[in-house]
């Protein structure tokens, strides 16, 4: 395949991937700045950050109001990252790689970026946020089902779910980030009632909340919470999970084109250190550190998948 092809098959699911994170960040943030409406600024100023936009929105405005994010991460075409313009960006790289799409496929991501135009159009009302950020997920979910349902599991389907699955190991680390580094108001709220009500919101962005409650019977506690998002590989977004899937799907690449590439040695050295070491070592290391090394070598990796396959070659 075309190294062309694959980046925009690689792309396409990147971008659909991110709309759909880019709702459940909101989501959370919304949830907080609800039990904290005191602090209600300080929290859309967290979520903003996370989505690596905080630089871009200031350009714009200078209080993080709640309408103003909503606004500048749902619909404002100029920021890149808001999910209009990644749902659009997701539609342009399918009418790239559209031959090498099947028909459902094509149809289901069009669908998706029709109803998000017109459901993003108008200003957006508070009172309809948790409907519109559920159809956001559902779109996307759409696509995701007519890739599963359709696609011959060749390389394609391999570059397809290696853009999902590094997409949304880095929104995992980073809504993790937000409530370790930002989120609590001060140390003394650390095992309190609001730390664990909060703790439980960053499992509903993240909807692990009831699967958590079937694997951990009793109280809802921070570390295990961390345990859970980070390293059961049960849990579709936990990172351990998104990490066997990328080595998985590399592996497949590597057997079909009969070529090892440094790709291929850094995912497998990140799965290692996923699977090797302990939530206990975590948090002796101090969970924001390995989050940040984890979100820079997840960037990494993505680039050298890039380079390798020639993406732009």
């Amino acid at each position: 395949m075309l190294g062309k092809t694959a980046g925009g098959v690689f792309w396409m699911f990147r971008y659909l991937e991110r709309s759909e994170n880019t709702s459940r960040l909101i989501d959370a943030g919304f949830r907080i700045a609800l039990t904290r409406s005191s602090a209600a600024e300080s929290e859309w100023e967290s979520v903003v950050s996370t989505a690596g936009s905080k630089q871009l929105y200031l350009e714009k405005y200078d209080q993080f109001k709640a309408q103003q994010v909503l606004d500048f991460l749902l619909r404002d075409r100029s920021n890149p990252s808001s999910v209009m313009s990644v749902i659009e960006e997701a539609r342009n790289n399918a009418r790239l790689v559209r031959t090498a799409l099947t028909r459902e496929v094509w149809e289901a991501t069009n669908e998706c970026w029709m109803t998000l135009k017109a459901l993003l159009a108008p200003p957006i009302n508070t009172r309809e946020l948790p409907d519109i950020l559920g159809t956001v997920r559902q779109q996307s979910a759409l696509v995701r089902g007519a890739l599963h349902g359709t696609m011959l599991r060749n390389d394609i389907y391999d570059f397809a779910r290696l853009g999902t699955f590094l997409e949304r190991a880095d929104n995992t680390a980073r809504i993790l980030d937000v409530k370790y580094y930002v989120l609590l108001p001060s140390a003394a709220f650390v095992g309190s009632s609001i730390d664990n009500v909060q703790w439980e919101t960053i499992l509903r962005s993240a909807s692990a909340q009831r699967a958590f409650r079937w694997m951990h019977q009793g109280e809802i506690k921070p570390k295990g919470i961390a345990e859970f998002m980070i390293l059961d590989r049960s849990l579709p977004r936990s990172l351990g999970f998104c990490y066997a899937k990328v080595t998985d799907n590399l592996e497949y690449l590597q057997e079909d084109y009969g070529v090892r590439h440094a790709c291929h040695d850094q995912a497998d050295a990140i799965m290692d250190r996923l699977r090797n070491c302990t939530i206990e070592s975590i948090f002796e290391m101090g969970l924001h550190e390995f989050i940040t090394d984890f979100i820079r070598d997840n960037i990494a990796l993505a680039a050298q998948i890039e380079e390798d396959y020639r993406f732009t070659g």
